[in-house]
């Protein structure tokens, strides 16, 4: 795993005091904030943007603290992949790498590290399905869950895992 995503520190600092829901709101995003962070960086693939989408997220469960009836982790969570795909979208599809041609590779006899090798695996996924893995494997959540967290029935989470899952399969059959 990348170390700036085990190393990446959230401080939350602001004008919250005079609120009455503010010392709730500080403490529980100096204690879940880390691990939002960490999920922006699994979902967005090590992107750069991920602090900022770890940030915009905290941002937004601060504007509805006093409204969130339940789990305000799993908005955060949702702000995450939402702005993700968000983001995802504006940049368009994803380019195809370019074709290498006939210069050398590197060399085989070199051994690929498997977090590596499973990291470049993941990052070729769409933002949606790449986030229903890392529920699932990462965070080991049930389908059920992950379909509360994306916004969507469980057997389409059931499905995105599926699919996602296949398609590391198929990449990983393919590769030297």
């Amino acid at each position: 795993m990348d170390p700036a995503v085990r190393e990446h520190d959230v401080t939350v600092t602001g004008e919250l005091s005079g609120d009455a829901a503010a010392p709730d709101f500080e403490s529980w995003a100096a204690a879940r904030g880390p691990a939002i962070v960490r999920y922006a960086h699994l979902v967005t693939g090590g992107s750069p943007d991920a602090p900022d989408l770890a940030q915009d997220a905290l941002a937004q469960v601060w504007a509805r603290w006093g409204k969130l009836d339940g789990d305000a982790e799993a908005y955060a969570r949702r702000c995450v992949t939402n702005g993700s795909v968000s983001r995802w979208r504006k940049l368009g599809r994803l380019r195809p790498v370019a074709q290498v041609g006939d210069k050398p590779g590197p060399d085989p006899t070199v051994a690929v590290d498997d977090a590596d090798q499973a990291w470049a695996l993941l990052v070729t996924l769409t933002p949606v399905q790449r986030a229903a893995v890392v529920l699932r494997i990462y965070e080991e959540r049930s389908y059920a869950d992950i379909g509360s967290l994306l916004e969507m029935p469980e057997a389409t989470a059931r499905s995105h895992v599926h699919r996602a899952l296949r398609a590391l399969r198929t990449r990983l059959e393919e590769q030297p």
